[in-house]
C-alpha cells in the first residue's frame, strides 16, 4: 500500500501542471452568473440543481451544474462577494501547494462520489439533499490541515488561525444537519435514521473525501502543533582587546632588557629602542649576524 501511495504521489509530482488551472475561479465566474441570471429567471436554477430523477431521465449535466449554484443562498452581496474570493483564496492555495492536477482530482473526486451516492441511494433507498456547500466545505478543510496555524481576518478584524475556524464549520455543519433532520417532514413520515440519510449523507461523502487524500495528516486539524521552542542563544563573545602597538615599551625580559627583531652585533642597538634605525645582514660573514647602518660596512666579518 506504501509504494501504491508513493507511486502515486510521484505521478501526481512529475504532472502536477497538468489539468484544469484556476478551476476555482471559473467556478466562481459561473456561480455568479448563474446568481445574477436567478435575478431574471428563477427557473434556470432548477434546471442546475442535482436531482436524480431528472439525471436518470437524462439531464446528466446535473451531475456537474450543481456546484454552480452555492450562491444562491446568499442574500446579503457583501458575504456573497466574500465568498467567492475566500474560496477562490483556498482553491489557490491547495492549487498552489499540490499542483493543477492533484487539486483538480480532489475537487472532481468529491463531485463524482457525492453524484454516485445520490444516484444510488434514490436508486435503491431515498432520494437525498445534494449540495455543493459541502463540497466547498471539504477544500477548507483540507487547507486548514495544510496550515493549520494560518491566521485569517474574520469580518476584515478578528484575527483567528485556521484550525479553529475549520472546527467551528465542522460544528456548524453538524448542527445544520441535525437540526434539518428534526424539522424535516421526512423524519415524521420515515424515521429519524431515513432523515438522518437524506441529510447526512452529502457532508458524510465530503468528509470521506477529504480523510481518503489526507490520512493521518488529519490529525493536523484536531491536534495543534508543538510550538517550536529556539534553542538558547550563546553568550556573545567578548570583544577582543585591540593590541597595543608600543607593548615592547613596558615590557621587560628577565634581563631587564625589551624584546627586540633586530640587535646590531657591533654596537648593540635594537630595533625598538631606535625604532628609526636601519639595520642590515652581512652576506659575507658565516651565519645570520646582523648589522646597524653605521655597521654594515663598517666591522670585521664572522669567518
Amino acid at each position: 500500500m506504501s509504494n501504491l501511495k508513493r507511486n502515486a504521489n510521484r505521478f501526481l509530482f512529475r504532472n502536477r501542471n497538468k489539468g484544469i488551472p484556476n478551476l476555482m475561479l471559473y467556478i466562481g465566474i459561473g456561480s455568479l452568473v448563474v446568481f445574477v441570471i436567478s435575478l431574471f429567471n428563477g427557473n434556470v436554477p432548477a434546471l442546475l440543481r442535482f436531482d436524480a430523477a431528472s439525471i436518470l431521465s437524462g439531464q446528466v449535466w446535473r451531475l456537474f451544474s450543481y456546484p454552480f449554484t452555492f450562491l444562491l443562498g446568499y442574500s446579503n452581496p457583501i458575504f456573497m462577494l466574500l465568498a467567492l474570493y475566500f474560496y477562490y483564496w483556498i482553491g489557490k492555495i491547495l492549487e498552489n501547494t499540490w499542483g493543477t492536477l492533484k487539486f483538480n482530482l480532489y475537487y472532481f473526486c468529491g463531485l463524482l462520489l457525492t453524484d454516485l451516492a445520490g444516484i444510488l441511494l434514490y436508486v435503491f433507498l431515498f432520494p437525498i439533499y445534494i449540495s455543493a456547500s459541502y463540497i466547498n466545505v471539504s477544500l477548507f478543510l483540507a487547507v486548514a490541515t495544510l496550515i493549520p496555524e494560518q491566521r485569517v481576518y474574520l469580518f476584515m478584524i478578528i484575527p483567528i488561525k485556521m484550525r479553529w475556524m475549520a472546527l467551528v464549520d465542522l460544528a456548524l455543519t453538524a448542527l445544520e444537519i441535525v437540526l434539518a433532520v428534526t424539522r424535516s417532514q421526512t423524519a415524521y413520515t420515515y424515521g429519524f435514521w431515513i432523515a438522518l440519510v437524506v441529510y447526512g449523507t452529502a457532508p458524510l461523502i465530503a468528509l470521506m473525501n477529504y480523510f481518503l487524500f489526507f490520512g493521518r495528516n488529519v490529525k493536523n486539524l484536531f491536534v495543534p502543533r508543538r510550538t517550536y521552542q529556539q534553542p538558547p542563544r550563546r553568550p556573545a563573545p567578548e570583544p577582543r582587546a585591540t593590541p597595543n602597538p608600543n607593548w615592547a615599551n613596558n615590557y621587560r625580559g628577565p634581563s631587564g632588557q625589551r624584546p627586540y627583531r633586530h640587535k646590531c652585533t657591533v654596537c648593540g642597538r635594537t630595533d625598538t629602542d631606535c625604532p628609526d634605525l636601519e639595520f642590515r645582514y652581512c652576506s659575507k660573514c658565516a651565519g645570520y649576524f646582523c648589522y646597524c647602518i653605521d655597521h654594515i660596512n663598517n666591522h670585521t666579518h664572522v669567518q
